[in-house]
């Protein structure tokens, strides 16, 4: 009998791993890819919408376009996984799988953070749609970029938010009648690279950026137009820009497989405490950032395991740890910071000076993908 891979989520890992089964195995295995949405959006692609570069018709790409032999993509809505026997229950009916990836991503937990839902959040496609009709209202008063929480997805997102807000005023000519200051609950931008950080920081300054580390927002006021932050204090804003709390999804906590809010992983194999049950992407807790291009080297590994076993051989896949981030500077200018967690001691990164040139190197790595995944 063909092996059976249900893969819960259609992301960077549930794509990755998917397209690397069928290239490998085709007709031969069974593979039911499943995700309650229509269309997959880059992550990084939701600041450009939301800063008017593009619209979200032109950056969705619809799940109708994958198509690879030994794969079905279902679009339903997983309702209980059931980890000991591998059984998802889902809207549609059930699905049971000789092995089971869970790379379901984590979820924006508004509600952790009151008043959030009365303000505006960047995070989601909703929220980066609102703001993109918002934007051009402001022009003048104070600017707040708020993180509720960590970890969360892409870490350099609300940092390039502050600087891609900062060239939008300074286009419109109202730079400085606005005041922008960045609130994150971390001691630095890019923790795993100081020379990153340190640009960034520089960039804030040179830009007139008020950048606060160590400080998390607790609460939004939107009446009173006041953030309340974890030392007690509060900042007031006339826009608030705002980075939700995270959550792993309520159908993985209701499961088992989490501890401590997110799924417990062996952090180079990639498996939990099931057997032949597995958790990629951002709901895992591998020690690497939740961002795609980690979840992608994670969904390599998952798949050279189960390649392996399929055909009866004994190679395991080892998650490496590696990943690259390219950072809007502004003014045209993108930045890169390569980082590897499990090379050495502690994680390093390797920091690469803005130019415009890397912005064909970022374009290169979303149509690599769209073609990989969706022939686009």
């Amino acid at each position: 009998m063909k092996a059976r891979i249900t893969v819960l989520g259609a992301g960077f890992a549930g794509l990755e791993l998917s397209t690397i089964l069928s290239e490998s195995l085709g007709q031969d295995v069974e593979v039911t890819l499943i995700d309650q949405s229509d269309a997959f959006v880059f992550g990084y692609s939701k600041l450009d919408v939301m800063f008017g570069r593009t619209t979200l018709d032109a950056v969705r790409l619809p799940y109708r376009h994958f198509a690879k032999p030994g794969v079905r993509l279902l679009r339903e809505t997983v309702q209980a996984i059931d980890p000991a026997t591998r059984r998802v229950t889902t809207d549609a009916g059930t699905h049971d799988a000789d092995y089971l990836v869970v790379a379901l991503g984590a979820d924006y937990h508004i509600a952790a953070t009151p008043g959030l839902a009365d303000a505006n959040e960047f995070y989601s496609v909703a929220g980066a749609l609102r703001l993109r009709e918002v934007l051009p209202t402001f022009s003048k008063g104070r600017a707040l970029v708020g993180v509720c929480g960590a970890p969360y997805k892409c870490p350099p997102a609300p940092s390039e938010c502050a600087l891609m807000l900062h060239d939008m005023l300074l286009t419109r000519g109202v730079r400085e009648q606005c005041e922008i200051t960045f609130v994150l609950p971390l001691p630095s931008p890019v923790p795993p690279s100081p020379e990153t950080s340190k640009a960034l920081m520089a960039a804030f300054a040179e830009r007139g950026i008020t950048f606060m580390p160590n400080r998390r927002v607790t609460a939004v006021d939107a009446g009173r137009r006041v953030a309340s932050l974890d030392d007690g204090s509060e900042l007031p804003y006339d826009l608030f820009l705002g980075v939700p709390k995270h959550r792993a999804p309520a159908v993985v906590v209701a499961s088992g497989l989490t501890e401590d809010g997110w799924v417990t992983v062996n952090p180079r194999t990639l498996e939990t405490k099931f057997e032949n049950v597995y958790a990629v992407g951002d709901l895992a807790n591998t020690g690497t950032p939740k961002a795609g291009v980690f979840a992608e080297g994670e969904a390599r590994a998952v798949a050279t395991t189960l390649i392996s076993r399929i055909r009866g051989e004994s190679d395991l896949g080892l998650y490496d740890g590696k990943g690259t981030c390219y950072i809007e500077f502004g003014a045209g200018r993108i930045g890169r910071v390569d980082v590897d967690f499990f090379s050495g001691p502690k994680p390093t990164g390797t920091y690469h000076e803005p130019d415009v040139a890397l912005r064909e190197d970022k374009v290169r790595f979303g149509a690599s993908r769209s073609a990989r995944w969706f022939g686009l």
